[in-house]
Formats: structure tokens, sequence, C-alpha cells
């Protein structure tokens, strides 16, 4: 009961400053957990940046490689200069198959590569 009661009762002068700072101590322990949303959300970006530059990688150098060209130069051209792209190519008697492989790039965790295939008809 002794607790209610000093609850209803003013403070006494001097004492209402003690719970000062209570909101800044407070929002500092809740900032790593938005700046950890925040770096999640760029990693997110990440990941689908690379997943559309690989699929463009490999369609170019399915492209490519239906009309005899070479197709790793094909797929490096495509992409964006910040980006390494390797890309293997498979022929068939009248398909092309290129599969490109982007790094994704590591923000907060490492997500290894993004693989796209593409295959396309030989021009003959």
């Amino acid at each position: 009961m002794g607790f209610l009661r000093r609850l209803r009762e003013p403070l006494a002068p001097g004492r209402a400053h003690r719970d000062r700072g209570q909101v800044a101590i407070e929002y500092l322990g809740f900032v790593p957990i938005l700046l950890l949303v925040a770096l999640a959300g760029i990693q997110l970006g990440a990941v689908a940046y690379a997943a559309q530059q690989a699929g463009t990688a490999a369609r170019a150098g399915a492209r490519a490689a239906s009309l005899g060209q070479d197709a790793q130069q094909a797929c490096a051209a495509a992409v964006s200069s910040t980006m390494q792209v390797t890309c293997a190519a498979g022929a068939g008697a009248d398909t092309v198959t290129v599969t490109a492989t982007v790094h994704i790039p590591t923000v907060v965790w490492n997500l290894g590569d993004a693989r796209r295939t593409a295959t396309m008809p030989r021009d003959h």
C-alpha cells in the first residue's frame, strides 16, 4: 500500500529531474536494432540487384553464344562495372545454354553468389 500512496503523492522539489534522460537511454538501446533492420534492407536490395545482373548477363551471353560470339565477353559487357561475373556456356544441337554467376555484395551477411541460366536457339 505504501508504494501506491507514494505514486499518488506529488514529488518533492528536485525529485522531478531524476527521470530526466530515461527516454534517451531507452532510445540508445533501440538504435542497434534499427541499424540492423536498415542494413538488412540494404542487403536485400543488394541480393535483388545481383540476381537481376546475373539474369541480364546470362541472357546476353546466351544471345552472343547463339550467334557464335564469345559468351564470357558478352556477359561481362552486360553487367555493371562494379559486379564480377563468370559465365559457363554449354552447347546442344539446336540450343545454347549459359549460366551466369555474380557475387552478391556483402553488407551484413555473406550470402554467396546469384546464378541465373538462359537458353537460346542457335542462329544457323
